[in-house]
């Protein structure tokens, strides 16, 4: 596990050329954490990483209890560990800091104990007493986890994170201890498909997906070329120079968050819904309950507030293409290529 480090210039959201799916299917997720992430699927040097580094930027700083592994926020006892909650019950004043929201990365070598937690067997055989050492999920909590190369990594591994970014809760149990914290976080996994493919079981638990590839425009790879020189000559300089955009997009995506929780969709919405998902063959209902979870925070970030048939079409490009059911040999064979 790694952390990006806040100090570190990034390259700045609001420069990124094109990529526009990609970049609306991150904010999506950010307005709405529950929508379980995104995958983003395409061939290196497409800005994958580029565009997930610089999401944090956008988003406003948190308060977090100061020393607590589990970044509990000191104004909502949902985001609070047990040990946080007991001292605030206890009648405690709870030190707090201020940081940038934390862009958590996780290796493809990452193990399960790693990301969920484990037992600190040195407290205990120093101390003689039992201590969970927290995991990656916990310092996930209320921020990113990026996972590049997600394909790579074992596939019980994947689950966990998965069932942890759904539920939002992280259950650490070691020898007979068991602690239950918040683990509410942006999932972000990036992959080359030609490295190999997901499971079509995990690839549903993905709440987005979309597919990146270079930009085929001249003039937008020429501009590519010309802000990236920019920004390696002088990244404060082209972050300033930037710093209006990056302002009124943290301000929209404030807006959107806001907005968010008051959107309508009426009985005719959730009908189309459940007709295009009927129609795409997906299994199961995960994909129309992402797909209004989407339609709502596309509405959001339009600055609507009610769901419409546009919100829906775009929902449906990003929430039901990678849930189709695949036909025999459609990988093996297209017609196409022959």
């Amino acid at each position: 596990m790694s952390l990006i480090d806040p100090l570190r210039p990034l390259y700045p959201f609001a420069a990124i050329v094109g990529q526009e799916r990609l970049k609306t299917a991150l904010i999506l997720n950010v307005i709405d954490p529950s929508l379980s992430g995104v995958l983003i699927r395409g061939e290196k040097g497409t800005a994958k990483s580029t565009a997930v580094r610089a999401l944090a930027a956008l988003l406003p700083d948190i308060a977090v209890v100061e020393g607590c592994p589990f970044q509990s926020d000191p104004d909502d006892p949902k985001a609070m560990s047990s040990e946080v909650r007991a001292r605030v019950a206890a009648g405690e004043s709870l030190p707090t800091v201020t940081r940038r929201v934390r862009v958590v990365e996780l290796p493809i070598s990452a193990t399960e104990d790693r990301v969920v937690g484990t037992l600190d067997l040195e407290h205990a055989l120093t101390e003689g007493k039992k201590r969970i050492e927290p995991g990656l999920l916990a310092a996930a909590h209320r921020g990113i986890l990026y996972v590049d190369e997600v394909n790579l990594l074992d596939d019980h591994v994947v689950d966990v994170l998965l069932d942890s970014a759904a539920m939002g809760v992280n259950t650490i149990e070691r020898e007979g201890i068991s602690v239950s914290h918040p683990a509410r976080f942006t999932l972000i996994g990036t992959m080359n498909p030609e490295e190999g493919e997901l499971r079509p079981q995990l690839l549903d638990r993905f709440g987005l997906c979309v597919q990146v590839e270079g930009l085929a425009v001249p003039e937008q790879r020429v501009e590519v070329i010309k802000r990236r020189a920019a920004f390696e000559a002088d990244p404060e300089s082209f972050g300033l120079g930037w710093a209006r955009e990056t302002e009124a997009l943290r301000a929209r995506i404030a807006a959107a968050i806001a907005r968010r929780p008051r959107l309508v969709a009426t009985d005719a919405i959730l009908l189309d819904i459940a007709h295009r998902c009927l129609a795409t063959g997906v299994d199961g209902h995960r994909a129309d309950i992402v797909m209004l979870k989407t339609a709502k925070a596309l509405a959001a970030w339009a600055g609507r507030d009610e769901v419409i048939a546009a919100d829906l079409d775009e929902a449906q490009s990003l929430v039901l293409p990678h849930r189709q059911r695949r036909r025999p040999f459609e990988d093996v064979f297209r017609p196409d290529a022959a």
